[in-house]
């Protein structure tokens, strides 16, 4: 498959129009390039933000319940473009209020078949200490589609390898990482956990983070990382294990053609089998996972 990860820039949209209008532009221009699995950021939604007043900008909490309004227009927007355009599409997260008291960070998975979310299950200091972001009230999923098994690492999860582990032994051949760091050694902390997460799992993971500066903005002030695809420094795949990267914080979608048949050819005949002797460290018990199908 051909994947596009967006370096995507945060943005001050004078309404709803405008931001949709961007959103529409970058999944045209990705479809127009053959990229049939778009990713966009963690958090890109939170540009949205912008349309607001400046005392709802500078409130964090005030701005989470002010999205609330636009979040059927969002996810509709990315069930539209992903029917229209015949591609599937993981959306910028969204912090999507649960309840009065439950709002989570969630990532929506719309393709032309069908539409599911993964919502992050471990939340960085900021979510838990300033933020009020909660954790998953959902499990992890694997999401079956006509493009392979696929499933979504929201940037923190990343760091932590029971995860992609669970999801790599319900099938999982590519993990996608939407991300969203203020510091480069933030950056830099996805992206060895992606790269960690392709060792481990013999499989592929890529990132797509946001970029840029949004003085406005309580939440996404600042926003520094670059895309990249990686998979095991092994067989068939680059000795470095990076198979595309682009360039730091700007602008741009990174493309990468994929082929998921590598991940079993490399963890049958590889020159190690990291995905294989998972289970000689000892007894490890991992997450539940579901399969959530997204096939016509």
């Amino acid at each position: 498959m051909k994947l596009a990860l967006a370096q995507y820039p945060v943005s001050e949209p004078s309404d709803w129009l405008q931001a949709a209008t961007q959103i529409e532009q970058w999944t045209a221009d990705a479809a127009a390039q053959g990229a049939e699995l778009l990713v966009f950021p963690e958090y890109a939604a939170m540009s949205l933000a912008a349309v607001f007043d400046d005392a709802t900008r500078n409130d964090l909490i005030a701005q989470v319940d002010a999205l609330q309004t636009l979040r059927d227009d969002y996810l509709a927007l990315h069930l539209r473009l992903a029917r229209q355009l015949g591609v599937h599409i993981v959306a910028g997260s969204f912090p999507w209020r649960l309840s009065d008291d439950v709002v989570v960070n969630r990532a929506w998975f719309c393709t032309p078949h069908g539409v599911d979310f993964q919502d992050k299950q471990i939340m960085t200091r900021f979510e838990r200490e300033s933020w009020n972001i909660d954790a998953a009230t959902t499990p992890l999923k694997v999401f079956r589609t006509p493009l392979g098994m696929v499933a979504i690492n929201i940037c923190y999860d990343v760091e932590f390898p029971l995860l992609a582990r669970a999801q790599c032994e319900t099938g999982a051949e590519l993990i996608v990482a939407p991300s969203c760091t203020d510091t480069l050694a933030g950056y830099y902390r996805v992206r060895v956990g992606c790269q960690a997460r392709a060792l481990e799992n013999q499989c592929y993971v890529a990132q797509s983070p946001l970029v840029g500066n949004a003085p406005w903005s309580a939440a996404i002030d600042v926003n520094t990382g670059r895309a990249g695809v990686f998979g095991p420094p092994d067989r068939g795949f680059p000795d470095s294990g990076v198979i595309v990267e682009g360039r730091l914080d700007q602008p741009a979608w990174i493309y990468a053609d994929v082929d998921l048949a590598a991940v079993m050819k490399v963890r049958n005949e590889g020159q190690v089998f990291n995905h294989r002797h998972w289970a000689d460290q000892g007894d490890t018990a991992l997450p539940a996972v579901e399969v959530v199908s997204l096939l016509p």
